[in-house]
């Protein structure tokens, strides 16, 4: 990091992407141990009053860590690209790839700190470093507000994290997480959890703490977008698994809990992600919709733990634990993709665009795989993780109780709901921007990126490809994961049924077997008509001649029913003069709209302005006299002297 502002300006990128390659392998040697059954354990004596600094590579940690280091190289070599656009701005680029080195580094001593103390630390500085990589365009608005409210909320969240690791401090008398099993082991364990829950799940973006996600995301470059949604929210996640294998009792109600909350998470984020026009704000609330799919198979771990049923605790963790990874995957190329559109065309609005898929058919080809991975289609990840998931809802509605039927098939119909409407969303934003003719004009002719942006996304599909064909390999990584921290899981009368082994494996199959057949097909047509002539005309207008691109069907037209249906949730902002009955010949008109959050516009925006209001009686404290703020010195140490002579103090 101290290197990099003094090296030539041109290598500080290839510096910055050398040094995170060398960080990721330094790491990845012992989390790719700990996977095999080997962990890595150090601990730090420092003093007294610090005590035992211990830190722990173990399978939890090494799977989280690995995605970090995945999806910190694609985007490094992507941002080496996309960040050539401010080369003017020499300082802020060094200062840049400084954080993100600090950035990638704190997450994973995240994932390694075993002490409340050092977690602490690391957690901060990799919140303060990610705000600082939010403010890159710091000379915008919109941009500051977003990175104030980022650190705001992060800080939040550390309140109710520093809250817990003190309570148990003082239960227990250590910061080591060890004590936190132990609290567990002698204590209720829903209101601690609850602290610990709050305070990651801010981090993670369940509903309704989910607010600096959709501000957040739009304001960053676009390879820290994506390496903030394919990671950071996931350290919540991480935070939220580590408390869980620490759980000894109360699983049914806290399961019941986080399953509720999480079908809530998913289809708010949806819904939202459905109406939004900004590109990556639409992604951002996807984001949130993501979180709720792995909060629903942590919830349904927890209920399997409760009820005993090893079965639905496998289906449920190893289903959330996966999707962590696939959301990662292609949550970060859907970024990248919208990166370099906005690097071409230089807005994120969907209703300026259109037609890019012929200027750039290859980042076109990235985001509509990127769609249907996220929609949950096979040859994709997004299927296997998802697939887990409704198998594991299914076996809960057969096996876990009359008295969570009804919570189970909720969770059913809102995971099929919520994978509904992304087809939707991604149908409407592919077909907004790529398909069709430009709607607006552009301030310069849109082209494909350059190489180096597009080589990780090869990589990315690539990876969700393997997902996608050799699913069983990574049930059984994950699965060997949750056997490892889980007693009902570590008994040798337990065993996956075989019934369920050949399901997956078929997902590969069928998968290999899709592929061959479109390859087969695509090269059977090249072949039967590569060398006819081929003519390009007009696209046919339905008898009208002269077609306007204001004609065509639009993002907002298309989400329009959905968004009246949904108006409770829906917030949308509209500013038109309505055409009267005795207008026979109406004036031109302007329209516009935009949707607000539900929870900033009726609960965080009202609770503002109630304390803004309560806070304005005491003004008269701030008056500007000097002689009053002299006299406020005096009655303190007053108050002080009395209560130290008095022994209240």
């Amino acid at each position: 990091m101290i290197t990099i502002p003094f090296v030539p300006h041109p290598f500080r990128a290839r510096l910055s992407f050398f040094i995170v390659c060398l960080e990721a392998a330094v790491t990845t040697v012992p989390a790719v141990k700990a996977l095999g059954g080997q962990d890595t354990h150090l601990v730090l004596s420092v003093n007294q009053l610090a005590g035992n600094w211990s830190f722990h590579v173990d399978r939890l940690s090494a799977w989280f860590m690995l995605i970090i280091n995945l999806t910190c190289i694609n985007g490094a070599l992507y941002g080496t690209g996309y960040m050539k656009q401010y080369e003017a701005q020499r300082a802020n680029l060094s200062l840049h790839w400084v954080l993100f080195l600090l950035f990638q580094g704190s997450m994973l001593w995240v994932c390694m700190a075993q002490n409340g103390l050092v977690f602490l630390i690391v957690w901060e500085l990799m919140s303060i470093s990610s705000f600082l990589l939010v403010l890159f365009d710091h000379q915008q608005k919109s941009t500051l507000q977003a990175g104030i409210n980022y650190l705001v909320q992060m800080h939040m969240g550390v309140l109710f994290l520093a809250a817990a690791f003190i309570w148990v401090y003082f239960s227990e008398g250590s910061l080591e997480f060890s004590a936190i099993e132990h609290f567990f082991s002698s204590h209720s364990n829903f209101w601690l959890f609850f602290l610990f829950f709050t305070g990651f799940g801010i981090k993670a973006g369940f509903v309704p703490l989910h607010s600096w996600l959709p501000q957040a995301h739009p304001a960053a470059p676009s390879h820290i977008s994506g390496v903030m949604s394919g990671v950071i929210v996931k350290l919540g996640i991480y935070g939220i698994f580590r408390m869980v294998f620490f759980l000894k009792q109360d699983y049914i109600l806290i399961g019941e809990i986080v399953v509720i909350l999480s079908v809530l998470t998913g289809i708010y984020g949806i819904l939202n992600a459905s109406v939004h026009r900004d590109i990556k704000k639409m992604l951002a609330y996807c984001t949130i919709e993501n979180i709720g799919i792995i909060g629903i198979g942590i919830g349904l771990g927890l209920l399997g733990l409760g009820s005993g049923n090893g079965l639905l605790v496998v289906l449920g963790f190893t289903g959330a634990l996966l999707h962590t990874l696939n959301h990662s995957l292609f949550k970060s190329l859907l970024f990248f993709t919208a990166g370099s559109v906005y690097l071409q065309t230089h807005t994120r609005d969907m209703e300026k665009l259109g037609g890019l898929i012929h200027r750039m058919p290859v980042s076109a080809v990235f985001f509509l795989v990127g769609a249907m991975a996220i929609g949950g289609l096979p040859p994709f990840n997004g299927f296997v993780s998802e697939f887990l998931l409704y198998s594991g809802i299914l076996l809960g509605i057969k096996s876990i109780g009359i008295a969570n039927n009804t919570l189970m098939i909720s969770a059913l119909a809102g995971l099929a709901f919520i994978g509904g409407v992304s087809m939707l969303t991604f149908t409407k934003s592919f077909g907004t921007v790529f398909l069709g003719n430009p709607r607006s004009p552009l301030p310069r002719e849109p082209r494909e990126v350059s190489p180096v942006m597009r080589l990780p996304q090869y990589f990315i599909i690539l990876i969700m490809l393997s997902v996608g064909l050799f699913p069983l390999f990574y049930f059984s990584v994950t699965g060997s994961i949750v056997s490892a921290y889980l007693p009902v899981m570590a008994g040798e009368d337990f065993r996956i049924p075989a019934a369920l082994g050949n399901s997956i494996s078929a997902i590969g199959r069928f998968s290999l077997l899709f592929l061959a057949l479109l390859a087969l097909i695509y090269f059977t047509r090249k072949k039967l008509t590569g060398r006819r002539p081929v003519s390009t005309g007009p696209t046919w207008g339905c008898g009208y001649t002269a077609p306007s691109a204001n004609m065509q069907y639009t993002g907002k037209s298309f989400s329009k029913s959905l968004g009246k249906l949904m108006n409770f949730m829906l917030l949308e902002k509209k500013k038109y003069k309505e055409i009267r009955t005795n207008e026979i010949f109406p004036p031109e008109r302007k329209y516009s709209s935009h949707y607000n959050d539900f929870f900033v516009t009726r609960v965080l925006d009202g609770l503002v302005d109630r304390l803004l209001y309560s806070m304005n009686y005491f003004q008269f404290i701030q008056n500007g006299k000097i002689q009053m703020y002299i006299l406020y010195g005096i009655f303190f140490i007053v108050l002080v002297f009395l209560g130290t002579a008095l022994k209240l103090i």
